[in-house]
Formats: C-alpha cells, sequence, structure tokens
C-alpha cells in the first residue's frame, strides 16, 4: 500500500467497487484543471507525486510516476487496492462505502472537510499498519544506524574556530534543540535532567523545581535509570498474553516500547511500572479495553491503540498531560470521543478525559509519628514548667502558578483557586498550629481570604511579598506572591519582624560587590524570608520563627546556597540583638540569654533542596568547604575562599523523627524540598506529622488533585523547650 507524499493516508476510492457511491470530491487537494472539465466522469483521487512507500505486510508497493505534470493531467483511472485489514476505517472527503456508514463518526460523514488533526492521525496509522512484519522497528533501526562509508574527503573551513564546549552558551544552545529520537535497543537513556545554568530561562517565574510542564524545563530526577538501550520492539511475534512472571515491566529504564501487531486480548495494569515510557505502541491486537493504569505514565507522547477492538477508554488517561498522539483510528470507539479527536485533537480529547474523570477514594488521615513515650507526654503535659509548641510549614501553591500549562495532569475544577484554598483553610486550622508559616502566598489571597478566616481563630499574620512587587502597578502587585507567617495572639507576643531580601542582602556585602556571578546569578533573584521575633506572654520565654522559600531552579544550585547562607547569617545577627534586649517587667522569671545561640530558634520553609544538596549539608552540619560541587565553579566573596559556617546547631525535625519521604509529589519529581530546622540545644522534638499513605501515592499521578491543593503537603513538628542548663560550678580553691 502506498500513497503520494500529497495525499497521506487518504483512502482512494475503487472504481470497480459494487457499492460505489458517486460524490461530489471534498478533498482539500483539490485543484482546477487546465484540461476541458468532463461533468459525467466521477473525479479520481489527488494525482500521485513523487513519495515514499509505506510497508503493509512486509510487502512494498513502488509509486507509479506520471510522466506529465500533475496539475494538467486528465482524469486517471481509479487504483485498486488490496485492503486485508478487516477494522474500523473511517473514509474521509466523500469516499464512503454504504456498509462502513454505520460504523462511522462525524469525521466519516461526506460533507465534513477532514481537519489537519485527523490527517496527522491517519498517517500515523498508515505508518504504524505498514509495521506488521515481526521486529520491524528494530530491524529498521539497525539498517539505518549501519556506517556510511564516505566516498569523497569532506571540505571543510580552515578558518573555522570551534566554540569551546564548556562556556554556557554552547550548552543553552544545545539544550534548547529537540532532543534526538532514541534509537531502538541501542541508544542509551538520555540524561535530560543534568540541566546547564544556561537553559534557565526555558521558564519564566517557574514556582518550582519539580513540575513536568510540557515545554522542558530543568527538572532534578525526571531522567529515566541508566541503561545502553532504552527501546524494547516486541511486535509482530503473535504475544497472546503477557505474565506477570515475564519480567517485562521491570524494565523501567525503557522510553519506548512496541508491542503492535500481536494477539494480546489485554494489558495488566504492572505496566504502570514503566513511568519514564515516552512511546507505547499497542497497535493490531485483540485488546477491547485498556487498563485504567496507562494513567501513570505520564511521560507519555505518543499513545498508538490503532486497530483493535476499543469501544471507549478510561477517564483515567486524563493524565496523560504531554500526549501529543492518541492513535484510535480502526476502533469501534465512542463517536463523541472520536469527535473530538478529529476536531480538536488528542489534547482536547485528554482534557475531556481528566475533567470527567471521577474523584478517586481519599486517602488515609496522616498518623503522628511520636518520639517520646505517652509516659513522657503525660508527665510533660502535667509539668507547669515544661513549654511546647508547635509549627507548620506549607508552601500553598500561588494561584498564578497554578496553571493548566504546569499542571495538566490535575483536573481544572481541582486546580481553580476557589476549591483549593478551601482545602487549605481547613487543614491549617484542624491542625491548630502554634505558629504558620506559608510559602507562595499572594498579597491579595493573605489579605481577602487568609486574615479574613484565620483571625477568626485567634491567629495574627505577618506578610511580605517578594521584590519584584515594588515595580508593580496596584493591580499587578496583588498577585504577586510572597511568604505569611501566623502566631496565636493570645499565647505570643512580636518583639520584631524583618524582612531579608536575599539579592538586598547580597548587595550589601563589601566581598560580593566585585563579584560577577553575584551581578549575574544572585541578583536577579527576588526570594525573600520574614524573621519574627516572639516571647511567651506567660513565661517570657523567646523563640526566633524564621519562614524562607529559597529558589527554586536546580540549574542554579549555587544561588540556593548562597540565599542558605545569606539567610544564616542574617539570623545570627538578629539573634545577637534580641539575646541584648532586657526582659519585660511583668515577667520577672524570664530565662536571661547570654547569646543568640541560646535562644530557641525555628527555621521553617520550602529550600527546593533534597537531603544530598549543598544547602541540607549546610544547615544540618553546620558548614560546607569553599570548593563544594553546588557552588559551580562560582565566585562569592569569602564564601568560596573560606567556605560556609554557622554555629546554630540545627537539624531537621523530620530527620529526628526517622525521615520522610517526600514533602513534594508530582509526575517528574517526587522527594523532600520543605523542611522544619530546630536549635538543638534548646529545643527538642516531641512528634511530627507523618507521610502520606503510600498506597494512595501509587494510585495518583502527582498533587495537586481533589485531595491535596498543592503540589506539597503541608509538615508539621512538636517542640518543647529544654530548661536551660545551670552554669558549671567551678571547684573551690584548696
Amino acid at each position: 500500500m502506498f500513497y503520494p507524499s500529497q495525499s497521506p493516508a487518504i483512502s482512494h476510492k475503487l472504481a470497480n467497487h459494487p457499492h460505489h457511491v458517486n460524490v461530489q470530491e471534498q478533498s482539500p487537494w483539490s485543484r482546477n484543471h487546465t484540461h476541458t472539465h468532463h461533468p459525467q466522469q466521477s473525479i479520481g483521487p489527488p494525482p500521485p507525486s513523487p513519495g515514499y512507500p509505506l510497508y503493509t505486510n512486509g510487502a512494498v508497493n513502488p509509486i507509479q510516476h506520471h510522466p506529465h505534470h500533475p496539475l494538467s493531467h486528465p482524469p486517471l483511472p481509479h487504483h485498486q487496492h488490496q485492503n486485508s485489514l478487516s477494522h474500523y476505517p473511517s473514509p474521509p472527503n466523500g469516499h464512503i462505502h454504504p456498509q462502513h456508514l454505520g460504523q462511522g463518526s462525524p469525521g466519516s460523514v461526506g460533507s465534513q472537510i477532514i481537519t489537519p488533526h485527523w490527517q496527522q492521525q491517519l498517517l500515523k496509522c498508515e505508518m504504524i499498519r505498514s509495521s506488521r512484519s515481526s521486529h520491524h522497528r528494530a530491524r529498521a533501526s539497525a539498517l539505518a544506524s549501519r556506517t556510511v562509508i564516505k566516498s569523497a574527503i569532506p571540505i571543510t573551513n580552515p578558518n573555522f574556530v570551534k566554540p569551546s564546549t564548556s562556556s554556557n552558551t554552547d550548552v543553552a544552545e544545545s539544550a534548547s534543540k529537540d532532543p534526538p529520537t532514541p534509537a531502538l535497543s541501542s541508544t542509551p537513556a538520555s540524561s535530560a535532567g543534568e540541566s546547564s545554568p544556561g537553559v534557565t530561562n526555558a521558564v519564566v517565574n517557574h514556582p518550582s523545581s519539580t513540575v513536568a510542564p510540557i515545554a522542558e524545563a530543568p527538572r532534578p530526577t525526571a531522567k529515566p535509570p541508566q541503561n545502553t538501550w532504552s527501546s524494547l520492539d516486541m511486535g509482530g511475534i503473535n504475544i497472546k498474553t503477557i505474565p506477570p512472571s515475564s519480567g517485562l515491566f521491570s524494565f523501567t529504564f525503557l522510553i519506548n516500547l512496541y508491542l503492535n501487531h500481536n494477539g494480546l486480548s489485554s494489558i495488566p495494569p504492572g505496566i504502570a511500572k514503566l513511568r519514564h515510557l515516552e512511546l507505547l505502541d499497542l497497535s493490531g491486537n485483540n485488546l477491547s479495553t485498556v487498563p485504567a493504569e496507562l494513567g501513570m505514565l505520564t511521560q507519555l507522547k505518543e499513545l498508538y491503540l490503532f486497530d483493535n477492538h476499543i469501544v471507549t477508554l478510561p477517564p483515567e488517561l486524563g493524565s496523560l498531560h504531554q500526549l501529543q498522539t492518541i492513535g484510535v483510528e480502526g476502533n469501534p470507539i465512542d463517536t463523541s470521543l472520536k469527535a473530538i479527536v478529529q476536531k480538536d485533537g488528542t489534547p482536547a480529547l485528554i482534557s475531556f478525559l481528566r475533567d470527567s474523570c471521577p474523584v478517586p477514594a481519599p486517602p488515609p488521615e496522616r498518623l503522628w509519628k511520636s518520639l517520646i513515650s505517652p509516659q513522657e507526654r503525660e508527665a510533660f503535659a502535667a509539668d507547669p514548667a515544661t513549654e511546647m509548641f508547635s509549627a507548620l510549614c506549607y508552601n500553598i501553591l500561588c494561584e498564578k502558578y497554578a496553571t493548566e500549562r504546569l499542571y495538566g495532569y490535575t483536573p481544572s475544577w481541582a486546580l481553580s483557586w476557589d476549591y483549593r484554598k478551601e482545602l487549605i483553610l481547613t487543614e491549617i486550622m484542624n491542625y491548630d498550629a502554634d505558629f504558620l508559616c506559608l510559602q507562595e502566598v499572594d498579597i491579595a489571597q493573605y489579605e481577602d481570604y487568609f486574615v479574613k478566616h484565620l483571625q477568626g481563630q485567634g491567629y495574627e499574620g505577618i506578610y511580605w511579598p517578594k521584590s519584584r512587587y515594588k515595580t508593580m502597578s496596584d493591580a499587578d502587585r496583588r498577585q504577586v506572591d510572597g511568604c505569611a507567617t501566623f502566631y496565636k495572639a493570645d499565647k505570643y507576643s512580636l518583639v520584631e519582624r524583618q524582612l531579608i531580601e536575599f539579592s538586598t542582602v547580597a548587595m550589601q556585602r563589601p566581598d560580593f560587590k566585585k563579584t560577577d556571578d553575584m551581578f549575574n546569578r544572585v541578583l536577579g533573584k527576588d526570594h525573600i524570608a520574614v524573621i519574627c521575633l516572639f516571647e511567651v506572654k506567660e513565661t517570657g520565654t523567646r523563640i526566633i520563627l524564621a519562614n524562607a522559600h529559597i529558589h527554586w531552579d536546580p540549574a542554579y544550585r549555587d544561588v540556593k546556597l548562597v540565599q542558605a547562607a545569606l539567610l544564616v547569617d542574617e539570623i545570627e545577627k538578629i539573634a545577637a540583638n534580641f539575646a541584648r534586649l532586657p526582659p519585660r517587667p511583668d515577667t520577672p522569671r524570664a530565662p536571661v540569654y547570654s547569646d543568640g545561640s541560646k535562644i530557641p530558634l525555628i527555621i521553617c520553609g520550602d529550600f527546593n533542596s533534597v537531603p544530598s544538596s549543598g544547602v541540607y549539608e549546610f544547615l544540618s552540619n553546620g558548614s560546607v568547604p569553599p570548593d563544594h560541587p553546588d557552588f559551580m565553579s562560582h565566585l562569592y566573596g569569602r564564601y568560596t575562599t573560606d567556605g560556609l559556617r554557622h554555629r546554630l546547631g540545627l537539624k531537621s525535625a523530620n530527620a529526628a523523627a526517622g525521615g520522610l519521604p517526600l514533602t513534594n509529589y508530582t509526575p517528574s519529581f517526587q522527594g523532600e524540598l520543605d523542611y522544619i530546622w530546630y536549635s538543638t540545644a534548646n529545643l527538642a522534638v516531641n512528634a511530627v506529622l507523618g507521610e502520606v499513605d503510600r498506597g494512595y501515592l501509587e494510585k495518583v499521578v502527582g498533587f495537586p488533585n481533589a485531595h491535596f491543593p498543592s503540589d506539597h503537603i503541608c509538615i508539621i513538628s512538636q517542640f518543647r523547650v529544654k530548661p536551660p542548663r545551670p552554669p558549671a560550678l567551678l571547684p573551690a580553691p584548696s
């Protein structure tokens, strides 16, 4: 079977067909011919022209060339094609056979003009039908990869200077090009997750380092496991079933999987384990349904289901937000679904399935992980001298960032702010924490929603937006996000609050002023932290609470490390001044702090850094060397000559409880980015809120969704204040 390149995948009318219908040609290839028009003669197919052959059952039909110009030929006799496929074609543009009218769709109506979406569908369908022979793709790839011996010496420019491969510009240019298609069974899996600083302009103001937008953006762990091959061709070998013991679904590194033209009547749910698949071909089997678990393969860009017996599609496929083609031709597919593909293409069908998908069962409640025994908890609660408090940290996902482009797997109704804000507020109020540290709260949300509702629960708030709001109009600045801190006003009094703008603080450092990297990398980021100084009204105990949001882009690991170092430097200065402040007169038994490190300290935030990062190492260990890999060989004054050091004695609260598997869950990233750090010298952890049920996570592609209103989860820790150690007694002189 073959078609000219000017009319791909369009069926020809059969001149001698017994049910031939004389229909006026509606093809977009119709032309006004220069020869005399014959009104009684039916118009044939568009004239052939040099093109490429399509393979059917391994045979090649040569293209027939006509010596005359294709625009001036006389009416041609109809070509006869022996079609061995007995599936469900949709002949477009008036090429209708009466026996197919009952199986048709809007695309089968003679009066409808075929859309570009359906042209592409039919073209890919015929290409897939040409791959019926066993291991067709593997053999074609092997043939194409054979080395061609050059018969001539290439002429090169002797004055051409090869650009340096180490420059950021070169890397950015190469990264901006389309990645090569993986070769079958021979090409190593690509490491697209390794990003360069030069790639970071791909997405402006990207809220998180974790989402998988349609446009490629830097992602920390979105690459498949490394392997010497990434494609597997099992097509045309008469496979009837895939048993669980086959081991196929253990190949989690696969990018392309071909199971076409076999005898499969079902696909096991275990296919959901192949999370890195970008192409899956299930055409030409005996499938009447496809498993809902296919919706877990969110990296899929091509899903071919041609020539099966599929009537409908599971709504769970709506999470395939990167899918560019879903092949449904040759199936008795529901006419309403097929009409969507024909009119508006695959993305429209995916959006329809996504928004019509039923809400899954809610997860079990997250359980508390206690670090003390029930007897100790009762004893602490009964002891009036023991002070305890709780802190909540939550990146709520700003409304401006919650777009379909970034979170295409989330139903539109679950992504709307009106739906999400109710879940966020309910969750916050149910946990009833003493301190709330929220990130990605815009000005409008803070003023119109959170202050209004949380004041009724006894909270008062402190808020600052990111620095960019200073340069915006009143209407635009209300959409700028920032950090909001709330505290229970009946228990704590606010002594002082301070904004830390990392770019401003960096400008004020004399050792940074002559650093090009500071100007080119640090100053362009407007991330902030808010530091609040509290006193317990009843006892006078002091607490320092920091709420921070660190830069998201993994290509700027150096900036993340610099921002964390600047934050700690400022906290140490503020804590030292706070310690010098005399206690209030109405709290005669208030503790006296000899220096800032004696004051209990809590640092909450979205640090956009995993536990193996330089940021985590610096905060938990208290130092990093000047040549740490996360500095990426950039220069930042004393930070890169002497290294980073602090003496706050910090530890992650979740680490104290054995760790939390993840605080951020999206299709391309699942890991820990949010932390509550505490000073171990004067605070201890009583309990932390545990992880999300793992069985639930295995069934959802990512957050936000119907049950989790942000791509982050909230983390909560309960602390107790350690009593100050009495000064060591010196031995009496003898």
